[in-house]
């Protein structure tokens, strides 16, 4: 071999290592990128700690009595003719509201519900049906003020001539404030609950993360409509009584070591 031959093979053998160390620092470079983005790909994918919250439901209720009442009562009459209907009807009616004013109902608590005329047939079969008469029914709702009327106002409606008396119901003037005092009960059941299940876990309970109340709640009651066709001898007894207005709420607490 040569002197020139020996060079050449030296020098190509010099330009094949260049390349390898070349190409073996490039891709290491490209490995330590691609594991350097997986790593940071995996940490953004790692699930966040689960949080510690607890969730009770809390409820309170406030017994209160009623503040007033309201009841509906009328008339309902029939003759042959509409007028004689409606003339009957009217005066009845006259004596009802005196009846209820004398009792110390004012007239603005005084309004008309309903009010109808209505024909009557009388149906036989294979007949057509025949015009018999007619009938008239007034209905008025009243709002007692005085709620240890109730019982007496009955008697005189049920004495003047009411064919009609029912629906009985003893309501709340300021429900809301009431409610406000049963908000205040649920959430103080609603922390009892929490602490309790916080100590059992052996965590301390945090703050409030949320509340969600229902809106709904016990009505107060209401007496079944009764009708009747004539006075009643004994007095109608009457007991209000109490409502017991409720809240039922949903809160989340923290919990914490």
């Amino acid at each position: 071999m040569n002197a020139v031959s020996a060079a050449s093979r030296l020098a190509a053998t010099s330009v094949v290592w260049t390349a390898l160390r070349r190409f073996s620092f490039g891709a290491a470079v490209l490995a330590v990128a691609v594991f350097a983005a997986t790593v940071g790909t995996q940490a953004q994918q790692l699930p966040s700690p689960p949080e510690r919250r607890v969730i009770v439901i809390g409820e309170g209720s406030v017994s209160v009595a009623p503040d007033y009442a309201q009841l509906r009562s009328g008339v309902t009459t029939t003759a042959k003719t509409a007028k004689e209907a409606t003339d009957a009807n009217s005066k009845l009616m006259a004596a009802i509201t005196a009846a209820l004013l004398s009792a110390g109902i004012e007239q603005k608590d005084i309004q008309t519900a309903r009010f109808s005329v209505q024909p009557v047939y009388v149906r036989q079969q294979n007949v057509a049906p025949k015009l018999s008469g007619f009938t008239v029914s007034n209905q008025v709702n009243v709002t007692i003020r005085q709620i240890d009327k109730v019982g007496e106002i009955l008697d005189r409606l049920l004495t003047t001539g009411a064919t009609d008396v029912g629906d009985v119901e003893f309501l709340h003037a300021d429900p809301g404030k009431v409610l406000d005092q049963a908000r205040e009960a649920a959430i103080a059941d609603a922390r009892r609950k929490a602490e309790l299940y916080a100590h059992a876990s052996g965590l301390s309970l945090g703050g409030v993360t949320f509340i969600a109340e229902d809106t709904g709640y016990a009505a107060p009651g209401q007496m079944a409509a009764v009708r009747v066709s004539g006075g009643m001898g004994a007095p109608v007894p009457i007991a209000a009584g109490e409502d017991s207005l409720r809240v039922r709420i949903t809160v989340g607490f923290e919990l914490e070591h």
